[in-house]
C-alpha cells in the first residue's frame, strides 16, 4: 500500500483549479485544504471538489501541522515568498512555472529547499510528454552522437492573455507576471530542451523582445500590457553547445516548426503545437547506409509498452504523478527546480540583453538580477 501525500493548494484561480483536476487522477494524492485571498471562492472550490478546509491566509494553512506538501498556484512574483515560507514551515513545495519572476528569487527558493531539507518541484509538463521520453531514449542510446545545437520554438498566431479574450490582466503586467510570452510559454519549451541536453551551464546570452501586433485599444488600456508578445534569443553554453529561441504569443505567420536538437549522428524534431492538418509529428533524422533517412515513431505504443513493462512508469505520466511518486519515495525527483532556475537565467538574460542592447554573460545576469517578489 502506498502512503497518501496530504497536500494544500495555495491559489484557486485558473491554474489552481487545473492542478486540482490533475490531482483527481493521481493515486495517493489527498487534497486536504485550499487557500485564496478570495475566501468565498476558496470555500466554493473546496465544496465543489470535496476538500475539507478552506483558508483566506496562506500562513494559517501552513500552521496546520498535518500536511506533507503545498502546491503554489499564484502569479509569478508571488512564488518566492510563499514557497520559502512553506519550506521554512517544514513542507515540500510544488510550484507552478516559471520558478519565479527573476533569477534571484528562483535561486532563493532553491537555496531555501536545500537549507530546510525539503523537495522543491516546478511544474514543467513538457518533461513528461511522450515526445520528450522518445527523444531522451534516442539521445541516451547514442543515436544523435554529439549534441551541438538546439532550437526552442513556441507559436501562437494571436492568443495573448486578456487582450485576445482569455485570462486576466495579471498575465500581462510586469508587476505580477514579470514577463510575457517568454515566461508564460517559453519556459516549457526551453526547459524541455535543457532537460534533453543535460541542463548545460550557460555562458552568454543575446536577445530581443517585441510588442508590435495590433490589439484592441480598450483591452490594451484595461490590461496595462507592458510585457513582450514575442521574444528571440541566442544562447552559448560551456563546451560549445548553442540554443536559439523564438517564442510568440502573437505574430503574423502561419506557424513555426517544432523545437529541435541537432547532433553529429542524428537529429530530432519535436511536435509543434498546431492541431489538425497543420500538426507536425515527432521525427528522427539520420543517415543509414549512406542514405538520408527521416523517421517517425509510434509514441502511443511506446508509452503503452512502458506502462505495461516498466516499474513505476506511472510516476512519469504527468508532473503531478511524478511529484506524488517522488514524495512516496518510489522514484527520485527529476531536477525540475534546477532546470527551471537555468531557464530563468536564460529568460532574464534575454530581458537584460534587450535592456542593455548587447550580449550578456551568465555571471553578469546573476550579479545584476534583483528581486521582483511581492510580499503577501
Amino acid at each position: 500500500m502506498m502512503n497518501n501525500i496530504r497536500i494544500g493548494i495555495i491559489g484557486v484561480g485558473q491554474i489552481g483549479k487545473m492542478h486540482i483536476e490533475k490531482y483527481k487522477g493521481v493515486a495517493g494524492a489527498e487534497l486536504v485544504a485550499v487557500c485564496d485571498v478570495n475566501e468565498q471562492e476558496a470555500k466554493r472550490v473546496a465544496g465543489q471538489y470535496g476538500i475539507p478546509y478552506a483558508y483566506a491566509d496562506f500562513r494559517e494553512l501552513l500552521k496546520r501541522g498535518d500536511l506533507d506538501a503545498v502546491d503554489v498556484c499564484l502569479h509569478n512574483n508571488f512564488h518566492s515568498p510563499v514557497t520559502i515560507a512553506a519550506l521554512e514551515a517544514g513542507l515540500h513545495v510544488y510550484c507552478e512555472k516559471p520558478i519565479a519572476g527573476t533569477y534571484t528569487d528562483g535561486k532563493a527558493m532553491v537555496d531555501a529547499a536545500k537549507a530546510n531539507g525539503k523537495q522543491l518541484h516546478v511544474q514543467l509538463f513538457t518533461l513528461y510528454g511522450k515526445d520528450t521520453k522518445a527523444a531522451k531514449t534516442l539521445i541516451d542510446g547514442g543515436m544523435l552522437g554529439k549534441l551541438y545545437h538546439a532550437r526552442s520554438t513556441g507559436f501562437r498566431r494571436r492568443n495573448r492573455p486578456f487582450v485576445d479574450g482569455y485570462g486576466t490582466p495579471y498575465f500581462t503586467r510586469k508587476e505580477t507576471a514579470a514577463g510575457g510570452a517568454l515566461l508564460d510559454m517559453g519556459v516549457y519549451h526551453i526547459a524541455q530542451l535543457l532537460y534533453l541536453l543535460g541542463n548545460p551551464k550557460v555562458e552568454r546570452i543575446s536577445g530581443k523582445v517585441y510588442q508590435e501586433t495590433e490589439m484592441l485599444l480598450e483591452r490594451r488600456v484595461q490590461s496595462g500590457f507592458d510585457v513582450e508578445e514575442l521574444a528571440a534569443g541566442f544562447i552559448r553554453f560551456t563546451g560549445g553547445l548553442t540554443l536559439d529561441i523564438v517564442e510568440a504569443w502573437a505574430v503574423h505567420l502561419g506557424g513555426f516548426e517544432g523545437s529541435s536538437i541537432a547532433g553529429s549522428k542524428g537529429g530530432i524534431r519535436l511536435p509543434n503545437e498546431l492541431t489538425g492538418a497543420g500538426a507536425q509529428p515527432f521525427s528522427f533524422h539520420s543517415t543509414v547506409c549512406d542514405m538520408d533517412m527521416d523517421s517517425t515513431l509510434d509514441l502511443d505504443m511506446m508509452d503503452l509498452r512502458r506502462h505495461r513493462l516498466y516499474e513505476n512508469e506511472d510516476a512519469y505520466s504527468s508532473s503531478q504523478h511524478h511529484w506524488v511518486a517522488a514524495l512516496q519515495g518510489r522514484v527520485p525527483l527529476l531536477p525540475t527546480a534546477e532546470i527551471a532556475l537555468n531557464t530563468m537565467l536564460i529568460s532574464e538574460g534575454i530581458y537584460m540583453s534587450e535592456e542593455l542592447g548587447r550580449e550578456v554573460d551568465a555571471e553578469e545576469v546573476i550579479t545584476r538580477s534583483r528581486t521582483s517578489a511581492v510580499e503577501l
